[in-house]
């Protein structure tokens, strides 16, 4: 934690900045959705902010990095806070630097498609910008509406469009970083794609983004569809032929007969209380989706077009967003993510067989190494953190990747494994261990000099 003496300073050298030092809106932007987790609320609750500054361009991001590096304050970058990990959360005071209002698109390229945007413009302003010149992001989280760009790459993982384009760290997906390094004379540097690598998904332990450069793909009227299926079999089989077909499917969820009846209606339709599938799936797909359906004895009983976006959108009864509705009516739900072998059945099987009616399942469909996965979010009712080991326990026994929904660290909340490109980012642009503390475990677990 910085001294008092350091922060007296510090502050001295911001104030012709915008400054939060305190209230409740201190104590808001030094929070994010860690709330999901029982674990994370704990050990996060109490965590804040010493100030607050709110970067309005790059060169207040440079000023501020030089601050803190001569006063050693510690400085934890923030999106719009719509993480579920606490990747934004101070663990260790200091300075959080909100980069909310950095909204300008750089530079557009319209035959390449590639776009370099500020950090905090919102997702869905982006494609409300794009969307008339005929493209549109590849990827975006359920918080589409208000997740912002340079916290979706450095906190995401993937979310809508991740079963046509991969996950978030997949090579092509992100082409570009400007970044400001924290060192005595803070550096701007302009990544390319190998050099971004390892700022990727690394919560801003090792660099503030102040423009990210992304490819996009080209606009489509996606369609929102719910299929409603007689039973869990049917319904996987189907996510599976639809996602092994020639169709364009930007997303592809599947949700338990439990879960489906506990979420909010789309305009026009009584939630059926059975196993369904949503898709985003492309105008030229639906007469070969419902042909699909009805063959395997399923109906499609919702159709809509996704833009212009109003009221419910499909996504937000999907990825997080299904925890999130779920938790609205009943805050002890919390929730596991897994990435599940094939066959998917019996593990799904083996799983509830061990916990009768504890467990709840909504299943992603993703593009991981090339392939069609189901990501599992297995939703229960919170029963202490021994049930939980036990859980990931069985469902690593199982061939189950676990993603530790639980875990404070870059490392523990992924693959569970140190990437040597993260820590060496972290050496090389953050020498002082300054930048958002705690967070990487790799840079923890090396060797004190």
């Amino acid at each position: 934690m910085p001294s008092a003496a350091s922060l007296a300073l510090l502050l001295q050298e911001l104030d012709h900045l915008d400054l939060v030092t305190a209230g409740p809106q201190l104590q808001q932007l030094s929070q994010d959705q860690f709330s999901f987790s029982p674990l994370l609320s704990a050990r996060l609750h109490d965590c804040r902010a010493d100030v607050v500054v709110r970067a309005r361009c790059r060169e207040d991001v440079v000023f501020v990095a030089a601050a803190c590096h001569r006063h050693g304050v510690p400085l934890t970058p923030r999106g719009s806070g719509t993480g579920n990990y606490g990747q934004c959360v101070p663990l260790k005071g200091g300075v959080v630097l909100d980069t909310s209002a950095m909204t300008a698109v750089r530079h557009l390229d319209p035959v390449a498609g590639v776009l370099t945007a500020e950090p905090g413009c919102r997702l869905l302003e982006l494609d409300r910008q794009l969307q008339p010149q005929g493209w549109a992001l590849r990827l975006a989280p359920s918080t589409w509406r208000t997740a912002s760009l340079g916290g979706f790459i450095a906190g995401g993982s993937s979310g809508v469009g991740s079963l046509r384009w991969g996950l978030l760290r997949d090579p092509g997906n992100l082409l570009g970083l400007e970044v400001v390094t924290l060192e005595a004379q803070p550096q701007v540097l302009q990544l390319g794609p190998e050099a971004c690598r390892g700022l990727n998904h690394a919560y801003g332990t090792n660099g503030v983004f102040t423009a990210v450069t992304v490819p996009l793909a080209p606009w489509q009227n996606w369609q929102e569809l719910v299929i409603c299926c007689p039973n869990q079999v049917t319904a996987l089989a189907l996510g599976e032929q639809l996602s092994a077909s020639a169709l364009e499917i930007d997303g592809l969820a599947y949700l338990d007969a439990e879960l489906m009846g506990r979420m909010p209606p789309l305009p026009g339709l009584e939630m059926p209380s059975a196993p369904c599938l949503l898709l985003i799936a492309a105008p030229a797909a639906l007469a070969v989706i419902r042909e699909l359906a009805v063959a395997s004895g399923a109906r499609c009983c919702f159709q809509r077009d996704q833009w212009p976006p109003s009221g419910l959108l499909m996504r937000e009864l999907c990825w997080n967003h299904t925890t999130l509705q779920l938790r609205l009516q009943d805050p002890a739900f919390t929730y596991q993510l897994l990435l599940l072998p094939d066959p998917v059945g019996p593990v799904l099987e083996a799983l509830s067989a061990r916990w009768p009616g504890w467990l709840h399942w909504h299943l992603e469909r993703v593009r991981q190494a090339g392939r069609p996965r189901w990501v599992g979010f297995a939703l229960f009712r919170w029963a202490g953190e021994q049930q939980l080991l036990e859980l990931m326990a069985a469902a690593r026994e199982l061939g189950c990747l676990v993603f530790n929904a639980h875990a404070l660290t870059v490392e523990d909340g992924g693959l569970g494994v140190v990437d040597a490109d993260q820590v060496a980012a972290k050496r090389a642009y953050d020498p002082d261990g300054l930048m958002n503390p705690g967070k990487l475990r790799g840079w923890l677990e090396q060797p004190q000099a």
